[in-house]
């Protein structure tokens, strides 16, 4: 049997929240939920044809946007701190398609002032997305 799953609150900031990435009510946003995995955070998430560059792929500035969230959330949810992005970098290892689930997982480098995560995105069993986001 695998690590329990733990779903994190997405109303933590408060009703109404305007974050595009996890606000629950957003009406243009991911509205991502996450889960705790053992070290890691998780989410699920499945692009639609809103969130295209080219015809059937997701653009690549929301993919970093996806990522980015992912790596806010390790902090939150496995440091239990806040933070900013303060500097990210990033690989795109293949497209993301539009209409199937991508998990992003993201896991804590580092803890202290400046925070480390790694961050990998995949869709279909192979990696889409990994990057390292720095949090202050």
């Amino acid at each position: 049997m695998g690590e329990p799953i733990e779903p994190l609150d997405g109303h933590l900031f408060g009703a109404g929240q305007p974050c595009f990435g996890c606000g629950p009510e957003h009406p243009h946003g991911f509205r991502l939920r996450f889960e705790r995995e053992g070290d890691a955070i998780v989410t699920r998430f499945v692009p639609g044809a809103h969130h295209q560059g080219p015809p059937g792929i997701m653009h690549g500035g929301l993919v970093s946007t996806l990522a980015d969230e992912v790596a806010a959330w390790t902090v939150i949810g496995a440091l239990g701190k806040f933070g900013f992005t303060a500097s990210f970098e990033g690989r795109l290892h293949r497209p993301i398609r539009i209409g199937a689930e991508v998990r992003g997982e993201g896991r804590p480098q580092s803890r202290g002032r400046l925070v480390d995560v790694a961050v990998e995105l995949h869709q279909a069993g192979e990696r889409a997305f990994s990057g390292k986001f720095r949090f202050a």
